[in-house]
């Protein structure tokens, strides 16, 4: 115990790293349950070889986890927390080949310092086991190739295969490599090699269940994720919103400091290759393949299309590894002090509650109102639960209830994988529901005095009851409209 202390003392990028990994685990406990933790938990309590918007590997994690340690908001987040310490400790490893010790010590502190790392420690999304096996990805492919141990182009493949189980941008990785060999002089022979061949193959060969849900399915998800997602972009039109928007969310999740670097770097590199026709040496080309296609590509996007601000984040682990390289200590000084500011403010938030979310993008009043519902009077006259917001109230209900809470397909309306869930809705027929409306944009605690007229279709009567307002430490946060419909009528 001593000798770790002392090695901590002498290492202050290590003390850095334990302490943010020490402050995000302290704060577990006080984390509420997000409806995305709900939502890929109930990926878990019905597993099925893939799902409708994602493949199914963060629900599969959370039911081993929930298994061994039990249903509870903590275990959902605990898991998060070791999956993304697990990319932490796989991230060192992979900069190690790339960076001197000081350098490696700057990588590993400013990816530890960043908000992105503090999002994946605390919400369940694909992205949490996708920026782990991308991560193995590229350590397996970097000693296939550089090493030149064959063995790893087979480790690579079913890391790059379970990468997509986690989600579909794992593509890019495959897209990486292929650019990495045919921009790399040296390497470029590789193609050649039956190895490559076979590590790619055994990437689709691993994705199989996906691919065989998705034929079950008639390839919903495919559809979903890529025509209906995209069909925006076909409507060419400027946004500078959109645009100014992902600068200010890619500043948020990498700070401001290193979001310049990776700005700066990249102008670097792509102007000395499109201009002077330059191509960096192999490792910082293998570096920029898994890079630049995620980073750039989808950037290049943003002023005619909304891009999530989590679509990027496979590329931060690569431009990390960039950064490491280019910044200084006293630019590091200032990536951890902005740090620390905005993870004193993210842990007052947690804590306190300060400014309300006006989002059902939030972890409180869930369980609250799930207990409201549960005192209704209404809610003992033969009556079920829904909700139409895709999933969020949906999937968070069913976490603290004990009965099944349906959603918006109840009325005919899309509802994402609670379609696929094999619910025969006919057996609802006659029965009287709740239906709860959540109210975003809370002002006052008035009735909401109209309803969707989608109701009257498949319910003979529907009442208004009086809202359920959440308070959050004595302050009225949340309203949720509640109605009571009567006999229910199943349309196919």
């Amino acid at each position: 115990m001593n000798k770790f202390l002392s090695f901590i003392k002498k290492n202050k990028a290590i003390s850095w790293v334990l302490g943010f990994q020490l402050f995000r685990l302290i704060l577990l406990p006080f984390m509420g349950l997000m409806p995305q933790d709900a939502y890929y938990y109930l990926y878990g309590q019905n597993l099925s070889l893939s799902y409708f918007d994602h493949p199914g590997m963060i629900g599969y994690l959370l039911r081993i986890f929930t298994e061994i340690f039990g249903q509870s908001i903590f275990t959902i987040k605990f898991a998060d927390f070791i999956i993304t310490t697990l990319t932490i400790l796989s991230f060192y490893k992979l900069a190690s080949y790339f960076l001197s010790k000081q350098k490696l010590a700057r990588a590993i502190v400013l990816l530890a310092s960043t908000i992105f790392v503090s999002i994946l420690s605390f919400n369940s999304t694909p992205d949490v086991p996708l920026l782990l096996f991308w991560t193995l990805s590229l350590i397996c492919l970097y000693k296939a190739i550089f090493e030149e141990k064959k063995w790893f182009w087979i480790l690579g493949g079913i890391a790059m295969g379970l990468a997509f189980n986690s989600k579909y941008t794992a593509l890019l990785l495959q897209i990486g490599l292929i650019a990495f060999l045919i921009f790399s002089n040296k390497y470029r022979k590789l193609f050649l090699s039956p190895w490559f061949w076979i590590s790619l193959l055994l990437s689709v060969a691993v994705t199989f269940p996906v691919w065989y849900w998705n034929y079950q399915n008639e390839f919903a998800s495919f559809a979903f994720q890529s025509s209906e997602r995209t069909s925006s972009i076909s409507e060419f039109k400027i946004s500078p919103k959109n645009f100014f928007g992902a600068i200010g969310h890619q500043m948020f999740l990498l700070l401001p400091i290193l979001f310049l670097i990776f700005i700066t770097f990249t102008y670097k590199y792509v102007k000395r290759a499109l201009i002077k026709f330059k191509i960096p040496q192999a490792k910082t080309l293998f570096l920029l393949a898994f890079f630049i296609p995620t980073f750039v590509g989808f950037f290049s996007l943003t002023p005619i299309y909304w891009v999530k601000l989590n679509w990027m984040m496979p590329s931060y682990i690569t431009g990390i590894i960039l950064a490491g390289m280019f910044i200084n200590k006293k630019l590091l000084k200032t990536q951890i002090i902005f740090s620390i500011v905005f993870h004193i403010l993210v842990s007052a938030q947690i804590l306190f509650y300060l400014v309300p979310i006006k989002s059902d993008d939030t972890w409180v009043g869930w369980k609250e109102l799930a207990s409201e519902i549960e005192t209704l009077p209404e809610k003992k006259i033969n009556t079920f639960v829904f909700s139409n917001d895709n999933y969020k109230t949906s999937a968070c209900l069913n976490f603290f209830m004990d009965e099944k809470v349906y959603a918006q397909n109840i009325i005919g309306l899309p509802a994402l994988h609670f379609d696929y869930l094999g619910d025969n809705l006919a057996t609802l027929n006659t029965k009287n529901a709740i239906f709860i409306d959540s109210d975003k944009r809370f002002k006052n605690d008035k009735l909401k005095g109209t309803q969707n007229p989608i109701l009257n279709k498949y319910f003979d009567k529907v009442i208004e009851l009086a809202p359920i307002i959440i308070k959050i430490n004595n302050k009225e946060s949340r309203k949720f409209w509640v109605f009571f419909c009567t006999n229910y009528q199943y349309k196919k």
